[in-house]
């Protein structure tokens, strides 16, 4: 069984950074790689995918509200995932989810996952 663990959330002002670390553990890992990515719930919105690293690391995907600013890169020697963000905006703010086994649904353009860490609060203050 495949277990997720992030860290390195916190408050910060706008225009700040944060980098998030995703460590995962069991033997399975390996064969959900393939797609893993970070995602984030903001208060009241639903679940988005906001950086995922998918073909087995071959390509990334940002969503339109992050991307230039945030970037997502993989240490697969390590079982780990990260997420630095840089120019945070408050829209930043929310619960941010490492995801493994992941998917993009072409039919309404959103990503999924089965695999989920208990995620790490990014507050973001003007």
């Amino acid at each position: 069984q495949v277990q997720l663990a992030e860290s390195g959330g916190g408050s910060v002002q706008a225009g700040g950074s944060l980098r998030l670390t995703c460590h995962a553990s069991g033997s399975g890992y390996p064969n959900i790689r393939y797609c893993v990515g970070w995602f984030r719930q903001a208060p009241g919105k639903e679940r988005e995918g906001v950086a995922t690293i998918y073909g087995g690391g071959s390509s990334r995907y940002y969503s339109d509200s992050v991307l230039g600013r945030f970037t997502i890169t993989s240490d697969n020697a390590k079982n780990t995932l990260y997420l630095e963000m840089n120019s945070l905006k408050p829209e930043d703010t929310g619960m941010y989810h490492c995801a493994a086994d992941c998917w993009y649904e072409k039919t309404n353009g959103t990503w999924y996952a089965t695999v989920w860490g208990q995620g790490t609060q990014v507050t973001v203050s003007s």
